[in-house]
């Protein structure tokens, strides 16, 4: 009997999803669980396993197409009883960069070889001009990551040969207006965010924090910390833990609204917001209320590095309470953040910088920055959201550094 092959769903708000790149050919031999077809949507972009074992028996979704959370991708068949300990085949991708079938044999069991790539790697490949033999990766089983390949190009001065913003390049170039063709992933974001600000009437309210004592602390223990813990020590983290304290004391804030009645969220699911090359990504820190300021840091920075090597597993991206946005990673001191639905809030943070302020009417120098918090006026009045802020503002103020390793 043939087993089905779905488009998984991928997040709460998440209606669809583009298949990318299929990993097989109709015909071969697959292992349960090898990676089988490349997929996008506005969370995430994603390799999908094979649910079971035996041979790609029928492709229903095509490359580029898409279509919505539970639809038919494919159809897994039974493989001949002479196949089922023969080579799983070479897929596609494999072939992409020059495997074929006198090449290497992977058995079902055994670990790929190092020359299967990703399609995000084979891509970013083809425009620098990089032979991935060349190569050596990091990443799981070897593979080169996207980290990888850029690394090995800058130092080989070959990203000085492109442009920094090859857009901005081919502006210049023109003698006419342009139009770029819009990602999928863009799309999605832009519908996305459209639907946020329809749905909930945003309101932003911002507090100002005094974080010289983190600064201190940072600036004294980063070495030892990243020597005990393999962690760069950023303010994130401890961001991530006032937040998580805060919702605690204000529950509202890790609700949803609904026509049913408010939900308030048993789990504290903090998401991360990650910028990508080509847009934005929001991985889960799942029950961050039960996690230590360790794990937190390891998990924070774990999440951020795979969201960039676009290899996030489906469940990483869903069912996010709450959002936090380091809006100063990129320089800025206050943004207005968009809800991501169906959550009530997300909070943005400011970046740190040092300033002149009046203390007992004296002058000083303190590190400073702001918490920037939009949420859904529907459920949210700004009173519970300046209480909410407040007690943000206190655990950072006054953080606790005994719970640090």
């Amino acid at each position: 009997m043939n087993v089905m092959v779905v488009m998984p769903q991928m997040g709460e708000s998440v209606a669809e999803g583009t298949v990318v790149t299929w990993l097989k050919n109709v015909g071969e031999v697959v292992a349960k669980d090898e990676p089988l077809v490349a997929i996008s949507t506005d969370k995430v972009d994603v390799e999908i396993p094979s649910p079971a074992a035996g041979v790609l028996a029928e492709i229903v979704v095509q490359e580029g197409q898409t279509v919505p959370v539970g639809a038919v991708l494919a159809y897994i068949g039974e493989a001949p009883p002479t196949e089922a300990a023969a080579s799983p085949g070479i897929s596609k991708a494999e072939q992409s960069v020059g495997v074929t079938q006198a090449g290497p044999v992977v058995s079902p069991t055994a670990p790929r070889p190092q020359t299967w790539h990703s399609p995000a790697v084979l891509e970013l490949a083809k425009e620098y001009g990089v032979d991935l033999t060349r190569v050596k990766g990091t990443g799981s089983e070897g593979r080169v990551t996207r980290k990888d390949l850029l690394d090995f190009a800058s130092r080989r001065s070959i990203v000085a040969a492109v442009p920094a913003d090859k857009r901005a390049a081919a502006f210049e170039r023109a003698d006419r207006d342009q139009i770029l063709p819009i990602s999928h992933l863009r799309k999605a974001i832009a519908e996305h965010m459209v639907r946020s600000k329809q749905t909930a009437p945003h309101v932003t309210q911002i507090h100002e924090v005094d974080v010289t004592v983190i600064a201190r602390y940072r600036q004294a223990n980063k070495e030892a910390f990243f020597q005990r813990t393999g962690i760069h020590l950023t303010f994130l983290p401890f961001v991530v833990k006032a937040t998580v304290d805060a919702l605690r004391a204000h529950p509202l804030m890790n609700a949803s609204y609904t026509q049913d009645g408010i939900v308030i969220k048993k789990a504290l699911n903090i998401g991360v917001a990650v910028a990508l090359e080509d847009g934005l990504i929001v991985p889960v820190l799942r029950e961050a209320d039960k996690k230590s300021f360790l794990t937190l840091a390891k998990e924070s920075a774990d999440l951020a590095a795979r969201s960039r090597e676009k290899r996030l597993r489906p469940e990483e991206v869903q069912q996010g309470t709450f959002t936090v946005n380091n809006l100063g990673a990129f320089g800025a001191l206050i943004g207005t953040p968009i809800i991501v639905q169906p959550q009530v809030g997300i909070l943005g943070f400011g970046r740190v910088v040092k300033r002149p302020v009046v203390i007992d009417d004296a002058i000083t120098i303190r590190s400073m920055a702001y918490l920037c918090l939009s949420y859904d006026h529907r459920l949210i009045d700004g009173a519970y959201a300046g209480a909410f802020l407040n007690h943000m503002q206190s655990n950072l103020e006054q953080f606790d550094f005994a719970i640090l390793p």
